[in-house]
Formats: C-alpha cells, sequence, structure tokens
C-alpha cells in the first residue's frame, strides 16, 4: 500500500459532473482529489475483502446476542423500536449495502473504525467516478470495484416491482446518492419515484405510507437514519407499517457505535478489532477515541492521547451516550491519514474507497482519494 502523487486531469471536474457528481468541490478545497491515488497489491486488497466479510458475519452475531440478551439499551435503541426490529430481523428483511470504515496499512491486519450499515454515502465517487478515472488514465489496471454490477443485482433481491426513494431534498450528497441508486434500481428492471423524507403520509386504511400524490408506497429506501425516523411525528405509525424499508429496521443493530463494544466482549483479541468499552478503561492507557453511539461523519469525536485531548470536532450528538475504543495505527503519508471503505452489497464486500484528512478525525469534507492494483 503506497500512495502516489499524479497530475489531475484537466476536466476533471466537467467528467465528473457528467456523471452525476457536483458536490467535488466545496470551499474548503477539492473533496474529489486525483492528484494521489492510492497503489494496492492484490493480497492487500484480498486481505481488505476478507477482513470485511469476517467483520460483517461477526456484527450479525453480534446482533443476534443483543437480541438475545435483551441488550437494547447498550445500543441505545428505543423500547418503541424493539418489536418493529425484531419482526424485520425474524424476516429476515432484505438489506441492499453498507461501508465498513478500516484502519489499514498494509502490513498490519485491518481494523475495525465503524460500520456504517445504514445510510453510508461517498457512494457515487466510490462505484462510478474512480472506475471511469481509472479507464482514463490507468486502463491497463485494475481497482476493487464491482459496487455498481453488484447493487442491480442485489436489488433483484428486493421483490417489488416499484421502489420509492426518500431523503433531505436539500442536501446536494444525499440526493446525487439517491439519483444513483434510483439508476440502479432501474437498470435492475423495477419503477422507481423520488418523495422528499417531510412528504411522507400515512394511509390509515391500508396501514402504508403514501407519498405526495397518495400513492402507497409498496417499498421505500430511505438515506435516513433509523434513529431519527423514531423521532419522527409518525414513528407511531412505524410499528404496523406494511412497507418494506430499505435498509430494514434490523439494520439499527449494526450501524450503531454501541455495538463496538460488544463485538470486543464475544470476540477479545480478534485481528480485525480494536478495544471498545462503554466506560473509560484502564487498559486503555489513556490512548482512546471517544465516539457518541450515534455520531455522523465525525461530529462530537475526541482523540486522547497519553490522557491528553489532541483534536475534536463539534456537533450535536452524545446524549445517546459515548463509546471508547482504542486509537487506531492509521498510516500517515506526508501529513495525510487514509480511512478504507470497504463497500458492502448483500452481506457480501465488492468495492473500496479511500477518504483522508490531515486530521486525525476523517469528517464529511475529507477527501476522497481513487485507487489502483498493482
Amino acid at each position: 500500500m503506497q500512495r502516489v502523487t499524479l497530475t489531475p486531469r484537466a476536466d476533471w471536474r466537467a467528467k465528473a459532473e457528467a456523471l452525476g457528481f457536483t458536490y467535488h468541490t466545496p470551499d474548503r478545497g477539492p473533496y474529489w482529489d486525483e492528484s494521489a491515488c492510492y497503489e494496492f497489491s492484490t493480497p492487500e486488497i484480498d486481505e481488505l475483502e476478507a477482513a470485511a466479510n469476517t467483520l460483517h458475519q461477526l456484527c450479525v452475531d453480534a446482533a443476534q446476542v443483543v437480541i438475545d440478551r435483551d441488550w437494547w439499551s447498550r445500543l441505545g435503541i428505543p423500547e418503541k423500536a424493539v418489536p418493529t426490529i425484531l419482526a424485520s430481523w425474524n424476516r429476515d428483511d432484505p438489506s441492499l449495502y453498507g461501508r465498513f470504515d478500516l484502519a489499514y496499512d498494509g502490513a498490519s491486519p485491518p481494523k475495525l473504525l465503524e460500520y456504517n450499515a445504514d445510510t453510508p454515502t461517498a457512494l457515487i465517487e466510490a462505484a462510478v467516478v474512480q472506475w471511469y478515472w481509472l479507464q482514463e488514465r490507468f486502463p491497463d489496471a485494475d481497482q476493487f470495484n464491482s459496487i455498481h454490477e453488484k447493487l442491480i443485482e442485489a436489488w433483484r433481491n428486493v421483490g417489488a416491482p416499484r421502489v420509492h426513494f426518500t431523503a433531505v431534498s436539500d442536501l446536494p450528497e444525499d440526493t446525487q446518492t439517491i439519483t444513483y441508486l434510483m439508476d440502479t434500481c432501474q437498470q435492475a428492471g423495477f419503477q422507481t419515484r423520488w418523495t422528499a423524507i417531510d412528504q411522507l403520509g400515512w394511509d390509515r386504511t391500508n396501514a402504508r405510507f403514501v407519498d405526495s400524490e397518495d400513492s402507497e408506497v409498496n417499498a421505500l429506501f430511505k438515506l435516513y437514519p433509523w434513529e431519527w425516523l423514531w423521532q419522527e411525528a409518525f414513528a407511531e405509525f412505524l410499528p404496523t407499517a406494511k412497507n418494506l424499508f430499505i435498509e430494514p429496521p434490523w439494520k439499527l443493530l449494526l450501524s450503531n457505535k454501541g455495538l463496538l463494544p460488544i463485538l470486543w466482549e464475544l470476540n477479545p483479541g480478534h485481528p480485525n478489532l480494536l478495544p471498545a468499552f462503554t466506560s473509560l478503561d484502564a487498559s486503555l492507557g489513556g490512548n482512546y477515541v471517544r465516539k457518541p453511539v450515534f455520531s455522523r461523519e465525525g461530529a462530537n469525536v475526541t482523540v486522547v492521547e497519553h490522557g491528553a485531548t489532541v483534536e475534536e470536532t463539534a456537533g450535536d450528538y452524545g446524549a445517546e451516550g459515548f463509546i471508547y475504543q482504542a486509537l487506531a495505527s492509521i498510516p500517515n503519508f506526508s501529513g495525510n491519514r487514509p480511512v478504507c471503505g470497504v463497500w458492502m452489497v448483500s452481506h457480501e464486500a465488492c468495492g473500496l474507497g479511500l477518504r483522508e484528512d490531515t486530521r486525525r478525525i476523517t469528517g464529511n469534507l475529507s477527501r476522497f482519494v481513487p485507487h489502483r492494483m498493482v
């Protein structure tokens, strides 16, 4: 694994936008950054793929333990959500996708930082933009990337002739992610419809959600976290809704940093896990990361070294509680610290996207850097 400096394509912005990717350059500088790429050997990619598949199974097994032992409060899951999650789990409602964030340096085993199992973004850039970049810049090279094909295949497991898609309507990253996923769903042969999250209504007669035109929502892909859905005014209808949700309610068990201490408790010393605890543990030796159970995009995270805070971020999370995770050994390439995002589709690892930052905490504006295999 190494970071290689490159000269960006002169017209990369226009080519990115032609692929439906416009949020490439925020005010602080490029988010999509092709002034470098990461190179991986085939054995390194194999190790990342195997780690993600192993971790996914560990997470599913841990979710079963949470259910069996009634550990809902350890995950900050409200009691009113439990019956819906249990019903979804017992039905084995289909899951579309997720993304593991891993610390990896090419020498030591990949370590789990967290699992974005419910509403992961950075999808277009991983599935599409970096693939077209590779075809133009390195046409003879390969890439760990079958995300697009796997998504199309995964939609065929949903079993609904029409899928509604919803998200917050004024967030470009969310709406473009939705647009891309709608395209993959259409390529799988399904009809699609968009409805903003605040336009969802409730049909009491049929116990289904409906869109702004009162059309029944039979299957709903929601780029909107389950922990937020349970706080919406329509949350009272969720337990009786006949809609198929994608991601399903049971994904709240996996998309939750409260699962990290449980994973370590059940699998102490596992090579792909970092020690993690629900309260500050002396074994961490004053070197740890404090994370809210439900934080997103690196919000409200604190990095502590030798007992002193070295970096922290602001945000609106934390009331739900925190977990404490051992510091990961993230490689430092001339001040750039990459996190490997391994994509899961239908429970299988199928692609890689890297985000890097000069900071220790990866946030929503941390740069996306493409990769290739050598």
